[in-house]
């Protein structure tokens, strides 16, 4: 071929080089994305990695939709996408796609047919579980129901809001720029609902799970599990100050909301719900098992 360039022709394609100064560190896998054969981009030069892969964002397009902790539905249920949260895929399959969660960095494998291409959503549903109208018109069948907390995008239309899935009525979905005031209030709204390990308000929610959505309604990032928000939110609490609404009580793998100096609000496996109960109940409870029922006591700055 006249004028072809061989060496152009034959050259390998220019790569992004990366240099990994020292040894590899070891980082929690529930919040940065690598395994054995693949890591985020975003860690080279921390962790060493066979390969390394660009998130693309994606919009959770289901009511709700499990996290799991591989690439299977039979795998443990570590955490949940709401409608219209976003996830960033690092590795998509047929079924299933690999990455971390937008709003915590929570990593896990999420079913392919929950992603569709990332959007801005307008509107947040407002209410513990809102009906999703076929029409609009209350009369009209349910195609659906969305949680507290899920985001959608879609425009005014008398007194409803519609968009690409249906109809919601205005009453249960504001802006999505709205903060809330009373974060506890939120979390109110979940009190009856199934007790549920790794669920964040589809159908279920666990005690990390209320925490997270209620303070996220706030503004406030929150991360996904007892441990890490223990160490991540608020400021401690002196053991004898009389405790507030809004205070975090922390217990061995579990947490709790105070909505006064003597009531605890917390998603738990003892009642299998989201339950008001006295705080001195559930110390009680615990001591039989714990030396140290309450580990830490923390309020978020108002």
């Amino acid at each position: 071929m006249t004028g072809t360039n061989t060496h152009a022709r034959n050259a390998p394609p220019e790569r992004t080089r990366f240099k990994l100064d020292g040894r590899s560190v070891a980082l929690d896998r529930r919040t940065h994305a690598a395994r054995g054969d693949l890591a985020d981009l975003s860690l080279a030069g921390v962790l060493f990695s066979a390969h390394y892969a660009r998130a693309v964002p994606l919009t959770c397009v289901a009511a709700g939709a499990p996290i799991f902790s591989a690439a299977t539905a039979t795998s443990e249920a570590i955490s949940e996408l709401l409608r219209g949260e976003t996830f960033h895929a690092l590795d998509v399959m047929t079924d299933w796609a690999w990455g971390f969660c937008g709003h915590d960095g929570y990593v896990g494998y999420i079913s392919r047919d929950a992603l569709d291409v990332l959007e801005t959503p307008t509107h947040r549903i407002n209410v513990e579980s809102a009906p999703l109208f076929s029409a609009a018109d209350i009369k009209a069948p349910i195609a659906d129901h969305w949680p507290g907390g899920a985001q959608f995008t879609g425009e005014a239309q008398g007194d409803f809001i519609a968009c690409a899935e249906g109809f919601v009525h205005a009453r249960h979905a504001e802006s999505a720029d709205v903060k809330a005031s009373d974060w506890v209030a939120i979390a109110e709204r979940y009190l009856g609902q199934p007790y549920i390990w790794g669920g964040r308000g589809h159908r279920g929610i666990d005690c990390s799970g209320l925490v997270q959505v209620a303070l996220g309604q706030l503004g406030i990032a929150v991360p996904r599990d007892t441990d890490l928000q223990c160490e991540g939110i608020g400021a401690p609490i002196d053991s004898d100050a009389v405790l507030e609404r809004g205070d975090l009580i922390f217990f061995p793998g579990h947490v709790g909301i105070m909505t006064d100096a003597r009531t605890l609000l917390h998603a738990n496996a003892y009642w299998m719900s989201v339950v008001k109960e006295p705080l001195a109940d559930v110390v009680a409870r615990l001591t039989e098992t714990h030396a140290q029922p309450i580990i830490a006591r923390r309020r978020i700055a108002a």
